[in-house]
């Protein structure tokens, strides 16, 4: 006698409507699949070319929120809640930059001759810094791509994504895929576990030539980075190249930032088709 099913009873409906098959262990390669077709179809259904991926931590926040917390925390009189308030107000530098950075991303690309949906904004879809590339585009009158987690804590998506550009995956490797796959330039900002993830990543394929497309790399806010990762000390051990270095651009301006964007872009993803790596 054959053991129980851990499916229960067939289904009396089509197997790809059966909840209990399709989270099967024996379904993943459809549920793979989905998170390849389902946001192929939608993308190029909108005629989503390209993208500019904007990377960062979920936790930071805008300049006001950070102000009002720590008031809060000062009413409170509790020294750690300062000195946490204190830190949020000073790194909402980077939620606001971005913000900007967005904002006039989204307006030049507006503006190019033939074409309003190139180089489109992407985020990772949840709060923080991800939610100020998408308000940005927002402000600037245009569309934003989101490519959210599903996670037990912290991520949940933002107001401001194109609501018909919004998606979540269950699967990291296929959420990166998309990141890597549209990108025509990537800006880092400050983060943490995720993004470090991320950058580790766009360098590796970029190092390997498994991404053969040159691609514009930020990274935005000098001290931070500095701080967190010593790039000079993977050349100095013999484990990168020094030429590798040139992959990335460090830069605390705004302007500096764009104009390193817009320029690389303009040099050498104008003619490359949309969707390669």
């Amino acid at each position: 006698m054959n053991p129980k099913s851990p499916l229960g009873a067939p289904p009396s409906n089509k197997s790809y409507k059966d909840p209990n098959f399709i989270n099967s262990p024996a379904a993943r390669p459809l549920r793979i699949m989905s998170e390849y077709l389902g946001p192929k179809t939608y993308l190029e259904q909108h005629n989503i070319e390209d993208t500019v991926v904007i990377f960062g931590s979920a936790r930071l926040q805008p300049r006001d929120v950070a102000e009002a917390g720590l008031r809060n925390a000062e009413a409170a009189g509790e020294a750690t809640g300062i000195a946490r308030g204190q830190l949020m107000v000073e790194m909402s530098q980077y939620y606001e930059a971005t913000r900007e950075l967005a904002r006039r991303l989204t307006e030049w690309s507006l503006n190019l001759e033939g074409s309003s949906h190139r180089f489109v904004v992407c985020s990772g879809g949840g709060p923080g810094i991800m939610e100020a590339a998408n308000r940005g585009a927002r402000e600037a009158g245009g569309a934003s791509v989101g490519f959210n987690i599903s996670l037990p804590f912290e991520q949940s998506h933002n107001p401001y994504i194109t609501e018909e550009l919004n998606f979540e995956f269950h699967y990291f490797f296929m959420r990166k895929f998309w990141f890597a796959y549209l990108a025509k330039a990537f800006v880092v900002m400050p983060g943490g576990f995720g993004t470090l993830d991320e950058l580790m990543e766009i360098l590796t394929l970029l190092q390997t030539r498994k991404m053969t497309k040159v691609v514009p790399i930020v990274l935005f806010g000098k001290q931070f980075w500095n701080d967190v990762i010593n790039l000079q000390a993977l050349v100095r051990y013999g484990t990168i190249s020094a030429e590798d270095l040139d992959l990335l651009y460090v830069t605390d301006s705004i302007d500096e930032a764009f104009s390193y964007v817009t320029d690389g872009l303009m040099s050498y993803a104008w003619d490359v088709p949309g969707g390669s790596l």
